[in-house]
């Protein structure tokens, strides 16, 4: 069974669309144009940075596994890959692939005819730290355990390395020659990481043996101790590192939870931390207060955190509960106040603690899409996807969100590319943008009225038949940020003859001015392979087909034996006949789109753009029910099963589109049971033109060449109007005072030798000031 067919199960519809020719770009360098935003880490000269210390960087969670080639890989398992393992490639601050001198002389394509050759000329000083150099017997291990043709290997991703012919030794032991069976456009997208022949030499090597440790590395870390009880992986200079040595002693990996980040990092239990907006702003107002600038609270007392919103009359009750006659209550309240003034005293210490911190920003490598299953109701239309894209204004979500951090606030203009990367250009126009008459006319064209009458049985719910009321798994009530089910376009009053239903459990969310925070992230890169890992589990446990008959509790007469047969014969179920006023209809049924987003704490500028973009689309007549759905039954029951009509998630971007990106855009083929497989593209909407541009781009070894496919493939994807990118993913780390070369990275990776403290000014330094 092919990778491919290891996906979850759906339906598809999706349409063809003549395209524009596409304007030629420059070559070279100059593709892609400069980043969004540039990396905010502190650049410092190496002399400039103190040898020796500990700095203390938060990860999620301690990995799982250390083989990033796992399907249980995790970003804390890249990270770590990073600092121990060699990567041949790495990315830039334009996130583009360079040669890594501490490996590799050179890696150039040395033959084309009859077959790709690849020749890789090893740094001569390049060797694991058991003192073995790094050589071909490497790469023809890792090679053997990725190619997908020994199923013992448990592998959760073998592209590229299925194309390899032959793996050989060069004229020298430091030159390893690869040759392969069908020319490979990414090639520099393999060996990175590279293994060595331990761990990959033997299916029970590769499957057991790097889950918890690595006894032979070869970067300027070594591996040092995990510890789970504290939470932390600690990497250690490696002292049989040829390269310039790391300035730090160590790097302490440490399991900490975003939300409870700004406690840690007061508490000086992190030097380091990506966080969230709400702990940016946390870090803002910290360093306001001590700046006595003007403002509630500043230089005084915070105005901010517990007990703020506490009015007088709040206090006086409390007051009197606390002092009065009904001892029970009397005491309850005394812990209550206890309690909160702790709180108030603890969280009053840690802003005191945040005011040294900084906040370094950068965009990441990924952004967030509006996704739109294609696979059945009114979204297979390809009229209405259409338009419903056409209804949005872009750049006001991508204002909503990056503007108030600071941020360049651009829309993306590419599913395959950010821009910075060569292969990025701005596909958009061949949608097209905000254009409300447009997107009308593409809904009249499909058959949607407003003022069409809608008929629908007695105590009906607006929406669609199909639309859950509760998985069960969604949690609700107070404390889980659920608020049920609501919509947006069914509760204005503007239904003709009869005033529509009121809307479940309709609510403000208040999350209008809520922090920017870690949304859902589905990546299928070598470069975000954790997250891949994560996507392809889930995945493959979806293995249900989409479209599977709901019951819906209905008995036909004949069904019910014995019946009475004066009864067998009931009359029609009573009609209710309403128009839908300024929203539309077709065939008796509103349109309305089910909407589902995640309700954890981590998602509320999720939420926030999720209202912004309902309130667009009521202006076009289209209803949407948003239903907010805890967050490990969002992906998993909802996006990957197809149980959604709007989405919003993010996908990363990487140097190598062809191959990472092909499974999210692949248009999905039957299976032996007549379902369909649809890889990772849960929109379920492909072509086959899509898919021969990325076959093209993947055997295409003219760079520049293969760059135009792939941004003719992401025109095509754009007209498809499967899913419509937004705005790249704000990136925001908290960072001590004197950390250097490290921050918000961007679009590049780490150079984790460079990392460190910066010295203390001398005394010389400080007469020249």
């Amino acid at each position: 069974m092919s990778q491919r067919r290891r996906r979850s199960l759906a339906l598809l519809t999706s349409g063809v669309l003549a395209l524009p020719l596409l304007a030629g770009c420059g070559a070279g360098d100059d593709e892609g144009g400069p980043a969004a935003a540039g990396q905010d880490i502190a650049t410092t000269a190496r002399e400039k940075v103190a040898d020796g210390g500990v700095l203390r960087w938060a990860v999620d969670g301690l990995p799982d596994t250390l083989n990033a080639f796992q399907a249980d890989a995790g970003t804390t398992t890249n990270r770590i890959a990073g600092a121990v393992l060699p990567h041949l490639f790495v990315l830039d601050a334009k996130g583009r692939p360079v040669a890594n001198p501490d490996y590799l002389e050179k890696a150039e394509v040395v033959e084309r005819e009859p077959k790709q050759v690849v020749l890789y000329k090893l740094n001569q000083q390049a060797v694991w730290s058991d003192g073995r150099e790094i050589g071909a017997p490497d790469f023809v291990a890792q090679w053997r355990a990725l190619n997908g043709k020994d199923s013992a290997y448990w592998t959760a991703r073998n592209a590229g390395y299925d194309r390899i012919e032959k793996i050989e030794r060069g004229k020298t032991d430091l030159e390893v020659r690869v040759t392969f069976a069908k020319p490979y456009a990414d090639w520099r997208s393999l060996f990175s990481p590279l293994y060595p022949k331990q761990v990959m030499g033997t299916p029970d090597a590769f499957n057991e043996g790097a889950r918890g440790a690595l006894k032979v590395t070869a970067g300027p870390f070594a591996l040092g101790a995990i510890d789970k009880k504290a939470g932390t992986a600690a990497l250690t200079r490696n002292p049989r590192w040829w390269g310039r040595p790391a300035k730090l002693d160590t790097l302490l990996l440490t399991a900490v939870a975003r939300a409870d980040r700004p406690a840690a990092l007061a508490s000086g239990k992190l030097d380091m931390a990506e966080i969230d907006r709400a702990g940016a702003e946390r870090i803002a107002l910290a360093r306001r207060d001590a700046a006595g600038k003007s403002g509630p609270g500043a230089g005084g007392a915070p105005a901010h955190g517990p007990g703020a919103a506490l009015t007088p009359a709040q206090a006086t009750l409390s007051w009197a509960i606390a002092f009065g006659a009904d001892e029970d209550k009397a005491a309850a309240e005394q812990e209550t106040r206890t309690k909160h003034v702790e709180s108030v005293k603890r969280y009053a210490d840690e802003q005191t603690a945040l005011r040294r911190f900084s906040v370094r920003k950068s965009l990441e490598p990924a952004y967030t899409q509006l996704a739109m299953n294609g696979s059945s109701g009114p979204l297979a239309d390809e009229r209405v996807r259409r338009a419903v894209a056409r209804a949005l204004d872009r750049q006001a979500l991508a204002e909503l969100v990056l503007k108030p951090l600071g941020l360049p606030a651009k829309p993306v203009g590419s599913h395959l590319a950010l821009a910075g990367q060569q292969a990025y250009a701005d596909n958009s126009g061949a949608l097209g943008g905000q254009d409300t008459n447009a997107a009308q006319a593409l809904l009249t064209d499909a058959g949607w009225r407003r003022g069409g009458k809608i008929t629908e049985p007695v105590g009906a719910k607006a929406g669609p038949e199909s639309a859950p009321e509760d998985d069960g798994k969604t949690p609700s009530g107070p404390g889980t940020g659920n608020d049920g089910l609501y919509i947006v376009g069914q509760d204005d009053g503007a239904n003709g003859e009869q005033e529509a239903a009121p809307a479940v459990g309709a609510a403000g969310s208040g999350d209008a001015d809520a922090a920017e925070r870690t949304s859902p992230v589905l990546a299928p890169a070598p470069f975000a392979a954790g997250q891949s890992a994560s996507l392809l589990a889930q995945a493959a446990a979806v293995g249900t087909a989409d479209g599977a008959a709901d019951d819906d509790g209905k008995s036909t007469a004949r069904e019910r034996d014995g019946a009475d047969p004066a009864k067998a014969s009931q009359p029609p179920a009573e009609q209710a006949t309403r128009t839908s006023g300024a929203m539309l209809a077709k065939d008796g049924k509103p349109l309305t789109l089910r909407f589902v987003v995640p309700a954890g704490p981590g998602s509320e500028s999720l939420r926030t753009v999720g209202e912004r973009i309902a309130q667009m689309l009521k202006k076009l007549g289209v209803a949407t029910e948003t239903t907010k759905v805890a967050d490990d039954s969002f992906f998993k029951d909802h996006v990957a099963s197809g149980q959604y009509d709007l989405a919003l998630y993010s996908w990363p971007t990487t140097a190598f589109p062809a191959t990472d990106a092909r499974p999210i855009f692949a248009k999905p083929e039957p299976a032996a049971d007549g379902s369909l497989l649809v890889e990772q593209n849960y929109t379920r909407v492909g072509t086959d033109h899509i898919d021969q541009l990325f076959d093209q781009a993947l055997g295409e070894l003219d760079e520049q060449q293969a760059r135009e496919l792939m941004r003719k493939a992401d025109a095509r994807i754009w007209a498809a109007a499967g899913s419509i990118p937004l705005y790249q993913r704000p990136e925001l780390v908290a960072v001590k005072p004197g950390v250097v070369n490290a921050g918000a990275f961007g679009l590049g990776a780490p150079r984790y030798q460079d990392i460190g403290w910066k010295k203390a000014a001398s005394a010389k330094d400080k007469a020249k000031k």
